[in-house]
């Protein structure tokens, strides 16, 4: 009797350990974070970020952060790459599957949640985890991405809190890490969706596209579409709980935030 009460007790230990973890709408904003992802996907919650990583591309299909003036302009901080140990080996990258990447198909190690947006926080050292990461070109990462990182910051010292949705494509192959010891899918392009809510709940947002053919010169307000046509493209619902007379105004323009980001 004694080994069968223990043995339902690590069954039951064992269901409620892989049972998926809820996302942290702090991180989302009023209307939640996105839906669409796999069923099977791991979301990690943490202090300044949420993620839903895909285990079978070892990326995350999308990660969604809160940039505030208090979370910016920090001190310089180092870039120690390390796995995730909120996600289990099997399912994500490690720091030798980049090895000769930039060499061999020319790519950096990309963040999604970037790391200059906490850089004045205890948890800046998470945006280091390879759940966070992609390759990303180096034209792209150096150029017109992280140009719209630049202007997010310069919009939230204003005194803005923005939040942000971004994550990978995959319409097309583009590479794979040369050295990576395990499958994976490298992204063929990215989305990002920057947006305020008042506390009436009035939603401003600009959404681009950008792919990893871009130039390093690339301007990125030519990149501008509707969230529309990134949930189209990333199978995704960004903003799931917006009512539907509000969501029509805002996923269906372009031009949201383009003043404020510099376009």
């Amino acid at each position: 009797m004694k080994n069968s009460i223990i043995s339902i007790l690590f069954a039951t230990t064992s269901l409620l350990s892989a049972a998926p973890a809820a996302a942290n709408t702090n991180n989302c904003g009023t209307y939640g974070c996105p839906t669409g992802a796999s069923s099977s996907n791991t979301v990690v919650n943490r202090a300044i970020y949420t993620l839903s990583n895909d285990r079978s591309t070892k990326f995350a299909d999308w990660t969604a952060y809160q940039v505030k003036p208090s979370t910016i302009d920090g001190p310089s901080r180092s870039r120690t790459w390390k796995a995730d140990p909120a996600i289990s080996s099997s399912y994500t990258l490690e720091p030798s599957d980049y090895t000769d990447a930039h060499a061999v198909i020319g790519t950096d190690r990309g963040h999604q949640v970037p790391l200059a947006s906490f850089s004045n926080t205890s948890y800046w050292a998470d945006t280091n985890y390879l759940s966070n990461i992609t390759p990303q070109r180096s034209e792209l990462n150096q150029g017109p991405w992280v140009k719209l990182e630049n202007a997010v910051r310069s919009y939230v010292r204003t005194g803005q809190n923005v939040y942000v949705i971004t994550g990978p494509l995959y319409e097309y192959y583009f590479a794979t890490l040369p050295r990576a010891n395990e499958g994976h899918t490298v992204p063929s392009g990215y989305f990002k969706v920057v947006a305020t809510i008042s506390s009436g709940g009035y939603v401003n947002a600009s959404a681009f596209i950008m792919q990893q053919t871009s130039g390093r010169s690339d301007n990125y307000c030519y990149k501008e579409v509707t969230i529309d046509e990134v949930e189209q493209r990333a199978g995704l619902n960004i903003m799931p709980s917006m009512p539907s007379f509000r969501e029509s105004a805002v996923e269906t323009r372009t031009g949201g935030l383009s003043s404020q980001l510099g376009c």
